[in-house]
Parts: structure tokens; C-alpha cells; sequence
């Protein structure tokens, strides 16, 4: 019986400490250049001002995107889009401050030279005329001297400067296809992989060329921060040919292991606001909503709780293990499944 109480005070005790987390967790805008990148939330939701959903201020990560003259547009712009929405500081550097040109026809001012550069969690490398970064020693150098980086990312022969700084040896990598035979031939400390979308070591990883970069990115969007936060980024940007996991995973953290719950027993006809009728349809993995014709995601947050592309929560309900209906709010208006 003591043993029973005092079992029953430690489940208070943690509950109670559970929630205390909860309500001193912060939210954040992802960056956008407006004056609420500087405004804190003490709970999830969707800016008010750009309309952008709020992130968890914790998961949020400084990335150091290396750049050097003659850099490929998306190999640099794709994975940028990816982490600015999920809510990461990223921020340019080269050599020195000089502008460069992206192939010949974007021209991008770097906000730090490798001089003055802050520190960051992650550096991302990328190709287009990479051997003006790959052969030069004080670059090189500079990246060797970089401390406390969290994951070394690159994309297309930006493998080449990971290789060359000696972050690859020992690892498995990928690169642009026209490329994979040298960086086989010249570092041979690489396991150098020619069917991978992606390679993810662990802490390390690279992509093949050019827009395989977006799905790289997606990728340690999902290490980071949970599945949800990639699929809700790809479809934010209308990313349709993403697929999960279409690399070579392997680290222990693989965000794709299946829950093994049932979605499907989630499908079917629902009561909607204003005497509307919406559908839930099982189709490729996923749960989707279909509304006045129109498709949106819903992303299954832990058992009954999903949300939707915003990160509104939608509560399912159940009597006897049975579905009955959904809630948009914990005491709200049930909506009854109809069929």
C-alpha cells in the first residue's frame, strides 16, 4: 500500500515537472527579415504577421553556408528554402567579402569573410567551381579550426572541400555524378557511394548534385526536429518529389522507423464546420484531408493527437477503442465520423 502511494506522488511529481516544461518552452518565427524574427512566443501556432508556423526556440540552428565565385544556384538557394523555413539562421560566408557570382548570373555579397565568420552548429558546402574552395589552404584551414559543429553538410562536389579537410575520411559520401569518379580516385579514405540521393553518416552528410540537395536538406530537417517538420517544409514549398528516407541512412537516429500504428483505421467521412462534410484519406504513408476538393496533409503527432500543415491540432476521439470523431480544440465541438 506505501509502495502504491508513493508511486502514485512520483507520477504527480513528474506530470507536474512535464508541464512545467511545457509552459516554459519558447516559439519562434522562422526567419524572415521582418520585426517579428525578434518576437518570442510562449506557445506553438502561426505568426500573426507572416503567417509563418512557430517553431520550438531550442531546435532552432545556426547554419554557415560556405560560398565561393561561380557557386550553382540550387545547390546553395534549395537547401537555403528548406532551413530558413524551418526556422534556422543561416547565414553566408567566403573567403572575403567580396561579391560573387552564382553561375554567371546571381550576384550574392557574403555577410562574413572566414575572418571575421561567428560561430555556427552546422557549415554546409556546395558545388559550382569548388575547387577555388577545396584548393585553397587558408579555407581549408579555416574549416579544420571550426569547433562544437554539430553536422558538416554539402552538396555536390561541396564533398570535394569536406574531403579535402579530411572530415570524410573513414566515411561514406556521394557527389555529383560527373564527379564521383574523382573524388573516388583522389581520396581514397572515402567510401564513395554512385546510388545515393544522399549519404548521412551520422554527423556528416552529403548529396549528389544540384536539387538532391533540397532532399538532404529535408532530410537533417528530420533528424533535427521530427519527421512532421520535413514533410510540413516539403509541402510548404510544394516539394512533391520528395521521399523520405531515399538515401543511405547510416546513423542509429533514422527519422523514418515506423510507428507501426494504423492510419488507415483514421480514413472516412467527418462532420466539418457549418454543416460541411470532410474526408480522411489514406494514400503513400500518409494521412490526407480532403476539403471542397482540395488535399492537405495531416501529420500524427502520438497516438490520437495529429495536426495539420499549420500545426493546428486535431484531436480524435474514441468510445470503446472505437473512432467516434475529432475535436480542433480540447473542449471544443465534436465532429462525428459519419461513415
Amino acid at each position: 500500500m506505501k509502495r502504491t502511494i508513493l508511486n502514485v506522488f512520483i507520477l504527480l511529481a513528474i506530470l507536474q515537472l512535464s508541464a512545467q516544461v511545457q509552459v516554459s518552452q519558447q516559439y519562434i518565427c522562422p526567419p524572415c527579415g521582418s520585426h517579428c524574427d525578434e518576437a518570442v512566443h510562449d506557445k506553438p501556432g502561426v505568426c500573426s504577421h507572416c503567417n509563418m508556423l512557430l517553431i520550438r526556440k531550442d531546435q532552432s540552428k545556426t547554419i554557415a553556408f560556405y560560398l565561393q565565385d561561380g557557386v550553382e544556384v540550387l545547390d546553395f538557394a534549395g537547401p537555403m528554402e528548406v532551413f530558413s523555413y524551418a526556422g534556422y539562421k543561416v547565414f553566408t560566408v567566403s573567403k572575403d567579402k567580396d561579391p560573387i557570382k552564382s553561375q554567371g548570373i546571381l550576384t550574392v555579397t557574403p555577410d562574413y569573410s572566414i575572418n571575421d565568420a561567428p560561430e555556427a552548429d552546422i557549415l554546409a558546402f556546395f558545388g559550382g567551381n569548388a575547387r577555388s574552395a577545396y584548393a585553397d589552404e587558408s579555407v581549408i584551414n579555416w574549416i579544420k579550426k571550426q569547433e562544437d559543429i554539430q553536422y558538416h553538410f554539402s552538396v555536390c562536389t561541396g564533398a570535394f572541400v569536406l574531403a579535402e579537410a579530411g572530415i570524410l575520411d573513414g566515411k561514406t559520401a556521394t557527389t555529383f555524378h560527373n564527379a564521383l569518379d574523382g573524388l573516388e580516385n583522389n581520396y581514397p579514405k572515402v567510401d564513395v557511394r554512385r546510388d545515393a540521393r544522399f549519404v548521412d553518416n551520422g554527423n556528416v552528410i552529403t548529396t549528389a548534385g544540384i536539387s538532391a540537395g533540397i532532399d538532404g536538406a529535408l532530410h537533417l530537417v528530420a533528424k533535427l526536429q521530427g519527421l512532421n517538420a520535413a514533410k510540413r517544409t516539403a509541402y510548404y514549398m510544394e516539394y512533391d518529389n520528395w521521399v523520405p528516407g531515399d538515401g543511405l541512412i547510416l546513423s542509429e537516429d533514422n527519422p523514418y522507423k515506423t510507428s507501426g500504428i494504423n492510419l488507415s483505421e483514421y480514413t472516412g467521412l467527418y462532420e466539418f464546420k457549418d454543416g460541411a462534410k470532410i474526408k480522411f484519406e489514406f494514400s503513400e504513408g500518409d494521412l490526407k484531408v480532403l476539403i471542397e476538393d482540395i488535399y492537405y496533409p495531416i501529420f500524427q503527432e502520438t497516438n490520437d493527437l495529429f495536426s495539420d500543415a499549420d500545426g493546428e491540432p486535431i484531436y480524435f476521439e474514441r468510445e470503446g477503442g472505437i473512432l467516434t470523431g475529432y475535436r480542433l480544440e480540447p473542449d471544443g465541438k465534436l465532429f462525428r465520423k459519419l461513415k
